[in-house]
């Protein structure tokens, strides 16, 4: 019979051991891969929990009739700057009509309309936080 050094069988050993760890790592690291995946930020809200909700009283408005936009936010703080924007040449562009936050988080926000079509129409926080696109028909 023939003896193996020492040395030899501690390193066979240790490269077996080392081999196992890296065999069951990647199993692992496989197997995380494989799970579900974790919710995209949504394309409205910058932040996880945040949302703002619109509703205008009207559906169809004369050029230069005021609108009312009401609404609630969530997560965002009493206080809060909502700005009123609409989509312009493909571009949400801010209009003049501007308010805040009110306990309860609701909000009022007023604003007149001044090009004929219809128009989309968004609330956004000062935070980046937007509502869903309304839509209002200007004549």
């Amino acid at each position: 019979m023939k003896s193996i050094p020492r040395s030899r069988c501690a390193r066979s050993v240790a490269a077996g051991l080392l081999s196992a760890a890296l065999l069951t790592g990647g199993a692992v690291n496989a197997f995380a891969a494989a799970g579900p995946k974790p919710p995209s930020p949504s394309s409205t809200s910058p932040a996880a929990g945040k949302s703002i909700t619109i509703k205008a009283d009207k559906a169809a408005v004369k050029v230069g009739d005021q609108v009312i936009f009401t609404g609630r936010t969530k997560g965002l703080p009493v206080g809060s700057k909502l700005v009123l924007q609409h989509l312009n040449n493909g571009k949400w562009t801010t209009l003049q009509a501007k308010t805040l936050v009110k306990n309860g988080s609701s909000y009022t926000l007023p604003g007149k309309l001044n090009t004929k079509g219809k128009e989309q129409l968004r609330v956004m926080g000062d935070d980046k936080t937007v509502s869903p696109t309304v839509v209002v028909t200007v004549s």
